[in-house]
């Protein structure tokens, strides 16, 4: 695919994972995540509780409880209950991925993260960058 038109699909996937994102209960930040494999979307995901787990994702001085799950982590653990794969996936995710959910990236096959904002933490993004994904920062327009 052209470059230009690899643009294209990016923006509009990222405009996807915006508005996945304002499905997140979570009040600090909303995060959402596309999965895309083969030109189709094979997963979604935003942060927030576990399945059963009630939906406040901060406790009471505003802090994120531990077990909240990252958007990119909720998107590829939809596809490790599917039969789908994310090897050669591209992830489309609102907020570059923290240090422990890069891991889950590489080692779930995704090999090319387009992202928008940069966490404040970039390990994250240094790990992919050394493990060869591709990094897009899609900046806003």
């Amino acid at each position: 695919m052209n470059k230009r038109k690899q643009k294209k699909y990016d923006l509009a996937y990222m405009r996807m994972a915006s508005e996945w994102a304002k499905l997140s209960y979570c009040k600090r930040r909303q995060v959402g995540a596309i999965i895309v494999k083969d030109k189709m979307i094979i997963s979604d995901g935003y942060n927030g509780t576990p399945s059963g787990f009630e939906n406040n994702c901060e406790d009471e001085e505003g802090y994120t409880k531990w077990h909240v799950l990252h958007a990119e982590a909720n998107a590829i653990l939809k596809v490790a209950r599917s039969t789908q794969s994310c090897k050669e996936a591209t992830l489309y995710i609102t907020m570059s991925p923290c240090k422990e959910c890069s891991k889950l990236i590489h080692q779930s096959g995704i090999t090319r993260v387009v992202y928008q904002t940069a966490y404040k933490d970039i390990s994250g993004l240094e790990f992919l960058d050394r493990a060869n994904v591709e990094l897009v920062h899609l900046h806003d327009e």
